[in-house]
């Protein structure tokens, strides 16, 4: 596409003082140079001259004649055509039209369409034809100052590099041109010469802004190369050219898109024109079309270019294909696998089975021993101490170790059954949560994918009005509508400006969502990758695979028992009520029957005597002497035999607890039965939404088509085209979200059946299928 602009901006035509006499014009072509890419729009070209010439003239065309941007070739190559039998010459390129403009008269007719823009051309500001026999311009809106003015507006630089042509300063006034410019300005400039393969990172190192000026003659991978240097250093970019530099990486452009039919269609009625007899020197030179601002939103991120949302109403905001990604863009899985990492739910969900495993283990600790040790120190009435025979000292130190050891225990057993119970509903519990998490994260996707789209769509809408807007214009000034028909699509501009600003500021908000469900900082720049329906991972949910079964009336029942089975028997919530059933039942037990176990438990104790001194700390004569260590050893054995009445009160309330937890298991079946029901016929409503929507946009879009036309030949009231705008962009919004929210019921019928197939590898994914296929077929 380099050179597209090149060709469209730089052909030039001449044909003057033709007769109609002659039945055969042969055109001679004259380029700086050519690529692979601009064959076929010469060919396009030249179907477009002799299909308006018609049968006024056979068109024979010569070969192309390029200078390779050699001014003594391009004389040589001009003199050529001038010397042969050829009888109009276009000529395109800043050589063709340096070398050819300095020529004092023309032989031949010449159409000269240049790459110098209007601030090298001196015409008298009234003047619209050449004036000099035999050759006729077309002189499009360029302008280096202009640009300039402009991309100053867009971003207030203070010495900004202007990359151009090695050769122009030498064939152009450029640096006299600028010095005058700048000269009013608090701004500097510098120029950055180009050359093929030059590095240019050390000449932008001085400078905070960049205005190109040259690149066409640069090949696909030599221009991204250049924008590649310019955007690592974040500098502000501006393009001389049209919109394709921006939509290659280049941060703005004040040029429209370039208009091929418009251009190619001038030139081929001048050339009818001199045919039937006009001079070259009669026909218009300018080709007039209005400037566009054009943003790429993508280099504006990547370089930290601020976005005003006051350009919305007169700028166009694009990305390129060729632009780096701004952030981490994440995918479904890349966000449910995130959230099931990192979400802050789901990680106190995790510190509450952590704390039931505590639970656990303070239940297992019943069965370990129980060692206490203590120590005493005793002073005695010295009396009494003295008349007790050495068996009560006056000062005595003792300790002693006791042990106590369960050795069997109803309540102890209850308690560590119960609790490896409650820890397991816990664990389900998590289970849930997570699912839940899952299908949030799903939800936050497909809401951030259809804000997503709702931006690029009311952008779209943005630029119809504006270009219904300029319709309106036009026909204002040729007299054929009213000015309000100009201020209402101003309003509307204004009304679908502020949506644009709603739509992005909503995708930003789902945005921050996904950063919360994946414990990201809420200002983390991301995006999301599309999704498709029977695409990339999402290649498996064919729509139209599902919708036969679903619309089989022998299939569905089937489908919906199997589906219910499923969702049963991996449902977290029946599972969490299963174990604590358990857990309520052993409780039952254990104030029933279980009341009657005794407690059986071992007992030891050792006591040391340490020290005795005093009165009474020795022993009489005759009298034996007592161990300093003694112990006992003991069985205990205890049955409660009546607890206020405790026991009973227990063990009627694990019974209601009991018919409790069946209601709820009934409740919760008989929902997942209804939820399953409900999103299958959810289904079918979104695969019907999905065809009727194809539909619907397609028959919008050409009714918008229709209508633009009726409106620009009056044909049509403006409310019409109003009405035929706002079809269009609903019938776009329904197409783009049915898709997505398909997806999205795909993935509550996931929740619902608690088995997600994005996070489950392919031989699991299998092995459902094959389940459900079977099933269905032993059904039928």
């Amino acid at each position: 596409m380099k050179n597209i602009k090149l060709l469209l901006l730089l052909i030039f035509v001449h044909f003057s003082g033709y007769s109609q006499s002659y039945k055969t014009v042969i055109i001679g072509i004259l380029s700086d140079t050519s690529s692979e890419e601009t064959k076929p729009l010469l060919s396009t070209l030249k179907n477009e001259i002799k299909g308006v010439v018609g049968q006024d003239a056979t068109i024979v065309f010569k070969e192309v004649l390029e200078n390779g941007f050699n001014v003594t070739r391009a004389k040589e190559n001009y003199q050529t055509l001038i010397n042969s039998d050829t009888d109009i010459i276009l000529a395109f390129g800043v050589i063709n039209t340096l070398i050819i403009d300095k020529e004092k008269n023309y032989p031949k007719p010449v159409i000269l369409f240049g790459s110098a823009n209007s601030d090298f051309y001196d015409f008298p500001e009234n003047q619209k034809t050449s004036g000099v026999a035999n050759i006729t311009y077309l002189i499009a809106p360029f302008s280096y100052t202009k640009d300039l003015d402009v991309f100053e507006s867009l971003y207030p630089y203070k010495k900004v590099g202007i990359i151009i042509d090695d050769f122009l300063p030498d064939l152009l006034p450029i640096r006299k041109l600028l010095d005058d410019y700048f000269s009013k300005k608090e701004a500097t400039y510098t120029l950055i010469p180009l050359q093929n393969n030059q590095n240019i990172a050390t000449d932008l190192d001085d400078v905070d802004a960049v205005y190109l000026t040259t690149g066409f003659h640069l090949n696909d991978t030599e221009f991204k190369t250049l924008v590649t240097t310019i955007n690592a250093k974040k500098l502000p970019s501006f393009s001389a050219y049209s919109i394709e530099d921006v939509q290659r990486g280049i941060l703005a452009s004040n040029q429209p898109e370039t208009y091929i039919d418009q251009f190619f269609r001038r030139i081929a009625l001048n050339i009818e024109a001199i045919i039937n007899g006009t001079n070259a020197s009669e026909l218009p030179i300018y080709l007039e079309y209005k400037n566009k601002l054009s943003i790429n939103a993508n280099t504006a991120k990547k370089i930290g270019f601020p976005l005003r949302y006051s350009m919305l109403a007169t700028a166009d905001f694009i990305g390129g294909a060729n632009d780096e990604q701004v952030g981490t863009s994440y995918s479904i899985i890349d966000i449910m696998k995130g959230v099931v990492a990192k979400n802050l739910s789901l990680d106190a969900e995790r510190k509450n089975i952590e704390l039931s495993t505590q639970d656990l283990k303070t239940a297992k600790s019943s069965y370990l021993p129980n060692v206490t040790a203590s120590a005493n120190s005793l002073y005695l009435d010295p009396d009494v101490a003295e008349i007790s025979n050495g068996a009560n000292p006056e000062f005595s130190t003792s300790g002693n170790v006791t042990l106590e050891q369960v050795i069997y225990s109803e309540g102890a057993g209850a308690n560590i059954t119960i609790s490896e119970n409650l820890q397991k509903a816990q664990e389900e519990t998590y289970n849930a949560a997570e699912l839940d998490a899952l299908l949030d994260a799903s939800v936050a996707y497909f809401n951030a994918l259809i804000l997503k789209t709702n931006v690029e769509i009311q952008n779209q809408n943005l630029q119809v009005t504006k270009k219904n807007l300029e319709i309106a214009d036009q026909n204002f000034a040729a007299g054929e509508s009213g000015k309000s028909d100009v201020l209402r699509f101003r309003s509307q501009l204004a009304q679908n400006t502020q949506s644009l600003i709603n739509a992005e500021n909503q995708k930003q908000q789902a945005f921050n969502a996904i950063n919360q469900l994946m414990n990201n900082p809420i200002a983390t720049e991301i995006d999301i990758d599309n999704a498709e329906i029977s695409e990339g991972v999402f290649e498996n949910y064919k729509y139209q695979d599902f919708l036969e079964i679903l619309d089989d009336p022998k299939l569905r029942p089937a489908l919906i028992e199997f589906l219910v089975e499923e969702a049963k028997k991996n449902a977290p919530e029946l599972k969490n009520i299963g174990y604590n059933m358990e857990a309520t039942q052993r409780n039952y037990q254990f104030n029933n029957l279980g009341r009657f176990v005794p407690t059986v438990a071992l007992q030891g104790q050792y006591n040391l005597a340490i020290s005795e001194s005093g009165k009474g700390s020795t022993i009489p004569a005759g009298f034996p002497d007592a161990p300093d260590g003694t112990y006992n050893v003991g069985v205990n054995l205890s049955l409660p035999i009546f607890q206020q009445n405790q026991r009973n009160i227990n063990r009627q309330t694990a019974k209601i607890q009991e018919d409790q937890l069946l209601v709820q298991k009934e409740n919760i079946e008989l929902s997942i039965e209804r939820n399953v029901n409900d999103i299958l016929l959810d289904m079918i409503n979104q695969i019907a939404n999905i065809e009727i929507s194809k539909v619907s946009e397609e028959a919008a879009k050409e009714s918008l088509d229709l209508t633009q036309n009726a409106y620009a030949q009056g044909a049509v009231p403006l409310i019409q085209l109003i009405d035929a705008q706002t079809n269009y962009l609903q019938a776009k919004l329904a197409r783009a979200t049915a898709n997505y929210d398909y997806l999205l019921t795909s993935m509550q019928l996931e929740r619902a059946i608690g088995y997600f197939f994005l996070m489950n590898d392919e031989a699991n994914n299998q092995d459902f299928i094959q389940r459900a296929t079977q099933y269905i077929l032993n059904k039928n």
